[in-house]
């Protein structure tokens, strides 16, 4: 009796092994499948970049606007304290201004300037030529936008948002800005998600050729995902301590069940 409990024990334990494998391949395939390629990134996807990935200014955006060589005309009761840490010497200022649905932005004494449809540079000579002409002899106008960011998450130090202050910003920017990828990361598949929920679309760069360098994707654009995924080591790693994890437990638990029935 007791070496038929045996057998009957040994064939429930080899079923249920094959089960729980069987199982915790298919729990880790949807996380390794995640944002699998289905179409290819140009460098010209319709996102107010230039072919060269310099950003257009469009509606709704933010700029941030500063004179570096005489802040008192522009902002003059405007608390810089939020913003000494990114300024280009102590004596800049800024403030957040919107660009409205005409395509202007309305800055103090001057008005408004129409700056949608140009570059960041561009805005800057923009908005320098009219205060030269209404009020400041030498202005240096910095313009930032800082709306635009890029999603990164996944196997990288610090997931988050980051935002795109400078043009030409690459997914190596972005990765650095996120600390790097960890040792539990496949630098070799690095997706960049781009197009947002009308277009998405997916590509991969191998960050372990040099190649990479020079794909037009790599720079990044307006609300772009960058998702690290697992090296294959490290998914089997997952999966050998997800098994080990539901595996003992039960074994421990069938022992204890054959070990009464053989009392008995």
């Amino acid at each position: 009796m007791a070496t038929k409990i045996y057998l009957n024990y040994i064939k429930f334990i080899c079923l249920f092994s094959g089960l729980i494998i069987g199982f915790s391949s298919c729990s880790n395939k949807p996380y390794q499948t995640l944002f699998e390629p289905n179409g290819n990134i140009t460098a010209n996807q319709p996102n107010n970049f230039t072919i060269a990935g310099v950003y257009k200014i469009k509606p709704e955006d933010i700029l941030q606007v500063r004179n570096l060589q005489n802040i008192k005309f522009i902002l003059e009761d405007v608390n810089t304290s939020a913003s000494s840490s990114q300024g280009s010497g102590s004596n800049a200022a800024s403030q957040a201004y919107p660009v409205e649905q005409d395509g202007t932005v309305a800055l103090p004494v001057i008005g408004h300037v129409a700056v949608a449809g140009l570059t960041r540079q561009e805005a800057s000579k923009a908005i320098e030529d009219m205060y030269r002409k209404k009020l400041i002899k030498d202005p240096i106008i910095e313009v930032k936008i800082i709306n635009l960011k890029v999603s990164v998450f996944g196997e990288v130090r610090s997931p988050g948002n980051y935002a795109l202050v400078k043009d030409k910003t690459t997914l190596i920017d972005v990765l650095g800005q996120a600390g790097g990828i960890t040792d539990k990361g496949n630098e070799k598949r690095v997706k960049i998600i781009r197009g947002g929920t009308v277009n998405p679309q997916v590509t991969e760069i191998n960050l372990s050729e040099l190649e990479s360098l020079t794909n037009p994707a790599v720079i990044m654009q307006n609300d772009d995902i960058v998702y690290v995924g697992q090296n294959k080591r490290a998914v089997r790693n997952d999966k050998i301590q997800n098994i080990s994890t539901i595996v003992q437990p039960t074994l421990l638990l069938l022992n204890t069940v054959l070990l009464l029935f053989t009392l008995k």
